[in-house]
């Protein structure tokens, strides 16, 4: 078994120095779709069924935010112990569409606001299976010279 830690879900994301989220783009119309999607585009003025894969934009303005100040029923699985934790709707920048994520440890909701810079991360989160844990996406607030 390798002791490189894998994605939580297979396929909805990149990992390394630069991650980036895997949508899928409409060769017609192009809208955007995350998570990918096949079958045939929910544009209603479109009727095309061809996609491509595409690498979604790592950056992106947050929409809005809350907190998850429960710890989540299982098959969720949280740290020991719990946490509050703040999560994050971020629309990105070159699709428009609003992706939900959590945010990073050790950012919580008193230090987010509508309309700040955020960035595409990925970081591990607590498994049953793998002890070591398994990859997440996670938005992460941004400075004016990159991520704070």
């Amino acid at each position: 078994m390798s002791d490189e830690l894998k994605p939580v879900l297979e396929g909805f994301f990149t990992t390394g120095d630069k991650p980036a989220l895997l949508g899928s783009r409409c060769t017609k119309c192009g809208t955007y779709y995350f998570p990918k999607l096949e079958g045939f585009c929910r544009n209603p003025d479109c009727d095309c069924s061809q996609f491509e894969s595409v690498e979604l934009s790592r950056t992106g303005t947050l929409w809005s935010f809350t907190n998850a100040c429960y710890k989540p029923p299982e098959p969720y699985v949280a740290a020991e112990p719990f946490e509050p934790y703040a999560i994050a709707a971020v629309e990105l920048d070159k699709e428009k569409m609003v992706i939900l994520g959590q945010v990073v440890a050790g950012v919580g909701v008193d230090q987010l606001k509508a309309g700040l810079p955020m960035e595409l991360v990925v970081e591990s989160i607590p498994d049953l299976v793998e002890p070591a844990g398994k990859l997440v996406w996670k938005w992460k607030p941004m400075t004016e010279g990159g991520a704070a």
